[in-house]
């Protein structure tokens, strides 16, 4: 947490950090956490740009990792589809999985042979 924030403004921070994964929108929740603590709409905005600072430093901090358990939550499914059968699924995991490594479109199209089928008319 930042230093200069004073106990109060830290406790109502965590508060509204803690409530961001309820899936409403910033303006939603800026005005119920302004309701809920009882603060006015400018002090909610002001603590909601706290929280982006907060979730800015996590994603920096995160960044790193990320790839890494991706890649590792992406085989998790792709091996659970195979479980159950789903082919579509473990087709695009592996998509997805291809995209990562550098595998593109164009290159699988480049290096696969072209077939050509030409029908002739029957001429007797």
């Amino acid at each position: 947490m930042q230093p200069e924030l004073t106990e109060a403004k830290q406790a109502r921070v965590r508060r509204l950090y803690k409530r961001q994964l309820e899936g409403l929108s910033s303006t939603a929740l800026v005005y119920d956490h302004a309701e809920k603590e009882q603060v006015s709409i400018q002090t909610a905005w002001r603590d909601w740009a706290d929280v982006k600072k907060i979730v800015d430093e996590d994603w920096k901090a995160d960044r790193e990792n990320m790839l890494a358990r991706l890649q590792h939550m992406r085989t998790k499914l792709f091996n659970q589809a195979l479980k159950k059968g789903q082919l579509q699924t473990a087709s695009q995991v592996l998509d997805s999985i291809g995209r990562v490594i550098g595998e593109s479109v164009e290159t699988v199209n480049i290096q696969a042979p072209e077939l050509k089928i030409s029908i002739e008319d029957k001429g007797d």
